[in-house]
């Protein structure tokens, strides 16, 4: 048995992009031949799959998995809006959000788990990376649950049950009527889909957003008696607080009222108080710099002409 040193890893890493344990075991395989490893690295996919992870991958779809008191959201990219619309990435993103429902929201773990043919989702993303043709990537799940009531959920650009391109999840906590708390939840879902709100009340907003807002607006103010600054900045700070917080922003479905009190008034149809336990709002890609290309010059160079 050959003896597998670094570098022969990090020789075959560079000229296959595969992982480095990928690389180890394959060297191990193949008794240290490189060549042989490389085979071996592209007959399992690996090599294909490694070489496009350098791609951006900001298209693809978000998949949601939901059953009365718990949901799941998950975010799988590809390259490419097209492959969105493959059934056979359509079905991957629906299997790993049923994992995720029953698993948790740590990506890692749900890399690790199996479906239900005993194959694990990484192994799963893997094989469809090398069959599409397209590097795809779990980039973040979510869930959420209660112990009455009901989590509801909504899809914007739905492409297929479950399937869309902005996933939100509402967990309302009640004792009352299930089908009415699940119609207002999904309203409530709409309106989160729609006002992108950041936190649910100002206590839940990053310290460090409110410090840069208040920064503004002194700023903005600067100049002014130092009482009157504060109280500008103070009011300034409501007004953040109602475009930018769920509970405070006015309800989509009826502009005359904030979401908190929709809420309130709703209790009467559902027969119990209501608490709005959470939110998540997942939409495609969002955080993630997309390449710029230029068409033409993308042309010019596999032609091999010289601009």
């Amino acid at each position: 048995m050959a003896a597998i040193t670094a570098q022969m890893v990090k020789e075959l890493r560079e000229m296959t992009g595969a992982g480095m344990m990928d690389c180890k075991a394959a060297l191990t395989e193949t008794n240290g031949d490189i060549e042989a490893a490389v085979d071996l690295l592209r007959k399992k996919g690996l090599s294909k799959a490694a070489k496009k992870a350098g791609r951006v991958a900001a298209e693809g779809l978000v998949g949601v998995w939901a059953d009365g008191a718990k949901a799941a959201v998950v975010e799988v990219n590809s390259e490419t809006d097209f492959v969105a619309r493959n059934d056979q990435f359509q079905g991957l993103v629906k299997m790993i959000a049923h994992v995720a429902f029953k698993t948790g929201d740590d990506v890692a773990a749900i890399l690790a788990a199996k479906d239900q043919g005993g194959t694990t989702v990484a192994d799963a993303l893997t094989n469809a990376v090398s069959t599409i043709g397209e590097h795809m990537s779990l980039r973040r799940a979510a869930v959420l649950s209660v112990g009455a009531g009901v989590v509801a959920s909504y899809l914007h650009n739905q492409v297929d049950p479950g399937l869309g391109k902005i996933g939100v999840l509402v967990a309302l906590e009640s004792t009352g009527s299930k089908e009415e708390l699940a119609q207002l939840g999904r309203m409530l879902a709409m309106h989160v889909a729609a006002a992108n709100p950041l936190a649910l009340d100002a206590a839940g907003l990053d310290p460090a957003v409110v410090a840069r807002e208040q920064a503004i607006l002194a700023e903005k103010n600067a100049g002014k008696p130092e009482h009157v600054l504060a109280k500008i900045v103070e009011s300034g700070l409501k007004t953040y607080y109602k475009e930018v917080c769920f509970l405070e922003q006015a309800y989509i479905h009826d502009t005359g009222k904030s979401v908190a009190q929709a809420v309130k008034e709703a209790e009467g149809k559902v027969g119990a108080p209501i608490k709005v336990a959470g939110f998540v709002r997942f939409a495609l890609g969002e955080g993630i710099e997309k390449a710029e290309s230029d068409f033409a010059a993308e042309v010019a160079a596999q032609a091999g002409i010289k601009a």
